[in-house]
């Protein structure tokens, strides 16, 4: 490995903290991390629905069939996907994730690009802000994105990643995830046209930290006369989806000061794609055993004036 390309493997972190050498080494080197999954995980995989361990991340192995034809034959179709994926030191969970999407979309043609939106600044962890982010960097040789979160994966190939022409299109539906079953969940998994996301004027960057964002861009969704659309035919119920997080390994930021107690609940009418507040660190291609990806390092900004929640004091 050159040294230009050992320091733009460095700069991939998380919270400001360097990554652990293994990390950047799989990263890097796909022998690495196709040795580091197949020896993390059993040959056939975890069972739909299986528990989690108390020690660490379920992992699941990517399917070993070849990959369907090459993106540039007809039968892929003419949309391109740009699956958001925001992230912050969840690493065994994205060296699972990136392979495992990469080969279910692949399977269905589904053109795609995946972008891990990895936040590096201080501040607490933002979903939306990272979104808007992903979006607005996602280049314009996609024309839809998918809000996707590193610890679900899809296990039903019939669930529809296709271009969401008629409106916003929550893949982890409430009757489907494995965890959230109320009739306004938006989160986990839902495509949108980079139309429509923009008709929402994406999502609000006022919530940092873990929740609420996605049931505030709920209502974003109502106020610009969309309609959410969700699977149907679907019958392996809650699971449809492997769930990866394990709250004992991965504690959630569910921290609520003062302030923002008063403000989670609350529509933010102003902020959106047009005030997020960002810079591109470093924006690196990788390949994780064998599957494409880019890694956006992002640093948010914070006024505090406006949201002094946005750290953890």
């Amino acid at each position: 490995m050159g040294p230009a390309r050992r320091r733009a493997a460095l700069r991939l972190r998380g919270g400001g903290f360097s990554v652990f050498p293994l990390f950047c080494l799989a990263l890097l080197l796909g022998f690495a991390s196709l040795l580091w999954l197949q020896l993390s995980c059993s040959g056939e995989g975890p069972a739909p629905g299986a528990g989690q361990s108390r020690g660490a991340p379920l992992q699941a192995c990517p399917p070993q069939a070849p990959l369907p034809p090459v993106e540039d034959e007809p039968s892929w179709g003419p949309h391109r996907l740009a699956l958001l994926v925001p992230f912050r030191e969840r690493f065994e969970e994205l060296l699972t994730f990136v392979p495992y999407m990469h080969r279910f979309l692949s399977t269905k043609r589904i053109r795609h690009h995946i972008f891990i939106l990895n936040q590096v600044d201080h501040f607490r962890f933002n979903r939306a802000s990272l979104i808007n982010v992903g979006f607005l960097e996602s280049g314009n040789d996609t024309d839809y994105i998918a809000m996707h979160d590193v610890d679900l994966l899809p296990l039903n190939e019939q669930l529809d990643y296709s271009f969401p022409e008629a409106g916003p299109f929550h893949v982890a539906s409430p009757e489907l995830h494995p965890l959230y079953h109320y009739k306004t969940y938006v989160g986990g998994i839902l495509l949108l046209t980079k139309q429509h996301y923009e008709m929402c004027n994406g999502m609000s960057n006022r919530f940092w930290g873990w929740g609420r964002e996605d049931d505030e861009f709920y209502r974003r969704i109502k106020g610009a006369g969309l309609q959410v659309r969700r699977p149907s035919g679907i019958t392996t119920g809650y699971e449809t989806f492997q769930h990866l997080h394990d709250p004992a390994w991965r504690k959630r930021d569910q921290k609520r000061i003062a302030a923002q107690k008063q403000e989670q609940f609350k529509v933010d009418r102003k902020g959106g794609l047009n005030n997020v507040r960002y810079q591109i660190e470093s924006r690196t291609a990788l390949s994780v055993a064998g599957a494409p990806c880019t890694v956006l390092n992002v640093l948010l900004d914070c006024d505090t004036n406006e949201t002094p929640w946005c750290t953890s004091g």
